[in-house]
């Protein structure tokens, strides 16, 4: 497994795969890798020939009062967990002004309305950034595919209708959340919990987790799902409870046949901000 900082070496490096009939697919993370991200890599290596992982801690999706320089960075350690799994071709770890040539930045990238609902309504400006820099990374990787985790379900159906909607050939894919045993989300952010808010965050996965059942069970009011949720999460500083559609994640008041929708929620533990999220088919 190579290391590549530069976005030339990373163009030429997949420009030699595609000349030898090989495909690409990207999986950009923010490094403080767990199994959660491995299991990105493997789905990425069943997709595609050739795998490259992003590192790259994004400053334009931190607003002012969040965790940017308190945000794990160890790239050595990143790069040997991706040595031992065995199927990354290459990490492409950029500096800033690889991503960002001029700064302060003014090219922004924004897919309107969708990020405002959810985690868009608190963290403003968030998903402007996450989008700037996933379509920088497209543009310098070229990828045929990229793998995002289904835990950040409102990113990946922001970023879906960005590819679309700017005509990127990469295919995006996306993968069921990892867990721990007790349900809790595997995120990089789980290391800043105390060990009685670790306890107290399993009530997140309990919360999607009623909400599937209501709606599977037959429930069709959607403040009566959303309550459930909200008692599941009863005690805790709660950012939202929330059940929208997949198609622009706005709010819906009544759940219909054949609908998709994502039950979401988001709670905050001490400096820790912690989402989960179901998809949902109403039967």
């Amino acid at each position: 497994m190579i290391q590549i900082e530069t976005k030339a070496d990373i163009q030429g490096r997949v420009r030699e795969w595609k000349r030898a009939g090989a495909t690409t697919a990207l999986v950009p993370t923010m490094g403080a890798l767990h199994e959660g991200h491995l299991a990105l890599v493997e789905c990425a290596a069943q997709e595609a020939d050739q795998v490259v992982v992003s590192i790259f801690v994004n400053p334009t999706q931190f607003g002012p009062n969040e965790d940017f320089d308190a945000y794990p960075r160890n790239v050595s350690s990143d790069v040997d967990m991706l040595k031992a799994q065995g199927l990354a071709s290459c990490v492409f770890a950029p500096g800033p002004s690889e991503v960002y040539p001029a700064w302060p930045n003014r090219t922004w990238v924004d897919v309107e309305g969708m990020d405002r609902t959810l985690c868009g309504a608190s963290r403003q400006g968030h998903f402007r950034g996450v989008v700037t820099v996933v379509a920088r990374l497209l543009a310098m990787v070229q990828p045929d595919v990229a793998v995002f985790g289904m835990k950040d379900a409102q990113q990946f159906f922001i970023l879906r209708r960005m590819t679309e909607d700017m005509g990127f050939a990469t295919r995006l894919v996306g993968v069921p959340t990892v867990r721990e045993q007790d349900g809790l989300a595997l995120s990089s952010r789980n290391r800043y919990l105390s060990e009685e808010d670790r306890y107290r965050a399993r009530a997140l996965y309990a919360a999607v987790q009623s909400a599937r059942a209501c709606i599977l069970g037959g429930e069709r009011r959607v403040d009566a799902i959303e309550r459930v949720m909200r008692q599941e999460l009863e005690g805790t500083r709660m950012d939202y409870a929330s059940i929208v559609d997949t198609s622009l994640l706005m709010p819906v008041n009544e759940l219909t046949s054949g609908m998709e929708v994502l039950a979401a929620v988001a709670v905050h533990f001490g400096s820790a901000r912690l989402i989960d999220n179901a998809l949902v088919t109403v039967p």
